[in-house]
């Protein structure tokens, strides 16, 4: 990541309106973060061992995993509008790719995941039955978690030329970690699988986060 970049030429108001997008962007994992962790500790019946964060959004209380997707997903998607006017990250593809994760997530939101394995309470253990709601649930998820992971890439290797080889190192080794549990979630799910994978998700959101704030610290002021 590189700061000799030559910005186009805006009035006060465009500069502090996306730097609000770029501030709303670092809030988003934070916010998606805190809402899944109280909605799994507090709702009955689900298991970060057995279930994903994106069975939260089925049941009774489905509406508040929904709201975190279509709010954390347009929290980003407004923060990669922010920069792709004021390109800050010295990349054109990342601002796109990180406008397609936030794109996913809300339409994650949109097409909420299906009951099962015993969750909500009183759903049957087992994988249950997908619905096309659900089959355009996991589409959505294909598109944000690809989407991420080219992100991640895309900054590594963009870093790694501007000789940040701490932003570099960071950034493959999430997407990859990112690739391997999604993957191993796919191929033989269980507890091990399960928890890798959600850690997974934490580090990405931990690095959408810090990749907005390092856009933001770039930011005209």
């Amino acid at each position: 990541m590189t700061d000799a970049i030559t910005l186009p030429a805006a009035g006060p108001a465009a500069v502090g309106r996306d730097r609000a997008l770029l501030a709303a962007g670092v809030l988003a994992g934070p916010v998606f973060a805190v809402s899944a962790l109280a909605q799994g500790l507090t709702r009955d019946g689900f298991d970060f061992r057995r279930h994903p964060v994106s069975m939260l959004s089925t049941g009774d209380l489905g509406w508040l995993q929904i709201a975190t997707f279509l709010a954390t997903g347009a929290l980003c998607v407004g923060a990669a509008a922010a920069v792709r006017r004021r390109p800050v990250t010295g990349s054109a593809w990342l601002p796109r790719l990180l406008a397609l994760w936030g794109f996913g997530l809300m339409a994650a939101g949109v097409f909420s995941a299906d009951p099962a394995d015993g969750f909500p309470a009183g759903t049957p253990r087992g994988p249950g039955q997908i619905s096309w709601h659900g089959g355009l649930h996991f589409l959505a998820a294909a598109v944000a978690f690809g989407s991420l992971i080219v992100a991640t890439v895309v900054a590594g290797r963009r870093a790694a030329r501007d000789g940040d080889r701490v932003w570099a190192v960071t950034s493959l080794a999430t997407g990859v970690f990112f690739a391997l549990a999604w993957g191993a979630l796919m191929v033989r799910p269980g507890p091990v699988a399960m928890v890798a994978f959600g850690l997974a998700v934490t580090a990405g959101w931990a690095w959408v986060t810090a990749t907005f704030a390092a856009a933001l610290r770039r930011s005209p002021r």
